[in-house]
């Protein structure tokens, strides 16, 4: 996977919206919805079964993510975007300021140019359960381009610009 131009992707695929209360009710909806979305993202794809799950992998960890670190109030809304080259992910979460500090601290590890060094310590460390692994995860081993978008109120958004279909390039 190659590192990724953060133009936006100008196609707008799908836009999925929950209640937070509803979402944090059961862990298997961001594999439900990561599955879902992965099979209409991959459709005309050189090899779709390939894309769909490694898109589904990308998503899932994102939702997971999100799920262990809300706000409890609010709605949870995702947008995905489908580009060539790229493919972005847009995550917009209920925040209160302990919230909003473990994604800009999680963003910052993300960036750092010893993600992977961070990953594997967070992986192997068997003594705490990380919550930013997935976010590490995709930083370092998919490349991904994470970044934080902040909405006035009580909400932020999480963006996650990804290449995952070589061929495009």
């Amino acid at each position: 996977m190659q590192p990724v131009n953060h133009e936006a992707p100008a196609g707008r695929v799908l836009d999925i919206a929950m209640a937070t209360h509803l979402f944090a009710s059961d862990w298997a909806y961001c594999d439900q919805m990561a599955t879902y979305a992965a099979a209409l993202v991959s459709q005309r794809r050189a090899d779709s079964l390939r894309y769909a799950n490694l898109f589904s992998s990308v998503l899932n960890e994102l939702l997971e993510t999100v799920f262990r670190q809300h706000h409890p109030h609010g709605e949870i809304a995702c947008r995905i975007f489908r580009g060539e080259p790229h493919d972005r992910i847009e995550l917009t979460i209920p925040c209160d300021a302990s919230t909003r500090a473990f994604y800009e601290s999680a963003m910052v590890d993300a960036s750092s140019p010893d993600v992977a060094e961070k990953y594997l310590s967070s992986l192997l460390d068997n003594a705490i359960s990380d919550p930013r692994i997935g976010l590490l995860e995709l930083a370092a081993d998919y490349r991904a381009q994470l970044s934080l978008v902040e909405n006035a109120g009580d909400t932020l958004t999480l963006v996650v610009d990804i290449i995952i279909d070589d061929s495009a390039i």
